[in-house]
């Protein structure tokens, strides 16, 4: 994948970038940022874990979020007040899958953490969730917003898919991925804001892809570390770019040029995604303010010549919260 081909010159990535507010940030996005109580107590019930006293189950995915997935902690924050609990669940359901890849020695283990989660998601669905705090949570969103179960075996079938420690064979194949995964739990977010509109999934796919990407080219360095390659190989291969070139931290061109088409085509799928604003629903708007996010990254990667090593990219953005809360106001994405 050539990146002329996709008629985009290196340093000229047009990202927009929500405009700066001088008025004083409203209380409303700090208001929720807040510590809550810890974790339920092992041994109560579901029954009382779903009553009115039941503070346990929320809190621990609230705690989740923030600590291993802060923007989607934040986007969260920023939906309706009827959502934002189930939207906590669902996320928190993708982080405790997220992580098991990271947490294990031996593929066997993985899977049978992601054979728990599959008999989780059918015991959901038949009333009778594990004591397990996502989990009930997770039950109370789909019994609120009747979720489409094939959405959250997708991603359990996909992130146990990838347990396996091999790159991607090419962009399509981490496209697949980023479809099964973020795009998949994009159509939920979209189903817990109650919205059912052609426009809002194809845009709800192309941010999911580009969010997959995103994901890929963050976790480069860390990956690296742990001397393992995912990006697509024959991105790699197209530039003469081998997996020991990023094993050795190669800065050269070559490797610049990998990375930029990589992210290129993130660039695209938001595009894209930005083709259908004028008929998706607004309604549907706050399940997208991710892209701020990815549009920060782009144009991170951008300012340091796609060199993916570069400290600055591993930067928390201490402006986040603003940009996110101004995207909102302005009901745009």
């Amino acid at each position: 994948m050539a990146a002329s081909a996709q008629g985009l010159a290196r340093g000229q990535l047009r990202l927009r970038t929500a405009g700066l507010c001088c008025r004083r940030l409203s209380r409303g996005l700090y208001a929720r940022v807040r510590r809550l109580p810890g974790p339920e107590v092992p041994g109560r019930s579901v029954a009382a874990a779903s009553g009115p006293g039941a503070w346990g189950t929320d809190s621990y995915c609230l705690e989740l979020l923030r600590k291993r997935d802060y923007e989607g902690y934040l986007c969260s924050l920023l939906l309706p007040a009827e959502s934002r609990s189930s939207a906590f669940a669902l996320r928190a359901f993708n982080v405790e899958l997220a992580q098991v890849k990271d947490s294990i020695s031996e593929k066997t283990i993985g899977l049978m953490r992601m054979q728990f989660w599959r008999k989780t998601v059918e015991d959901i669905y038949c009333d009778n969730p594990p004591h397990q705090p996502v989990a009930i949570e997770l039950w109370k969103a789909v019994k609120r917003h009747n979720l489409t179960k094939r959405w959250l075996m997708n991603i359990i079938d996909e992130r146990e898919k990838n347990l396996d420690d091999k790159a991607y064979r090419n962009i399509k194949e981490l496209e697949n991925y980023a479809e099964n995964t973020q795009c998949s739990l994009l159509y939920l977010t979209l189903e817990i804001l109650g919205i059912k509109d052609l426009h809002a999934d194809h845009a709800a796919s192309h941010i999911g892809k580009a969010q997959g990407i995103v994901t890929c080219l963050r976790a480069t360095p860390y990956h690296v570390s742990r001397r393992k390659v995912f990006l697509p190989m024959d991105i790699c291969m197209l530039h003469g770019v081998s997996q020991e070139d990023f094993l050795r931290r190669n800065q050269d061109k070559n490797v610049r040029d990998v990375i930029y088409d990589i992210a290129s085509q993130a660039h695209l799928h938001l595009k894209h995604a930005r083709s259908f604003h004028k008929s998706v629903p607004v309604k549907a708007f706050p399940a997208f303010l991710q892209t701020v996010s990815l549009e920060d990254f782009l144009k991170k990667i951008q300012r340091v010549d796609f060199d993916i090593f570069h400290p600055s990219l591993q930067q928390k953005n201490s402006l986040l919260p603003l940009y996110l809360y101004i995207q909102s106001w302005r009901k745009i994405y």
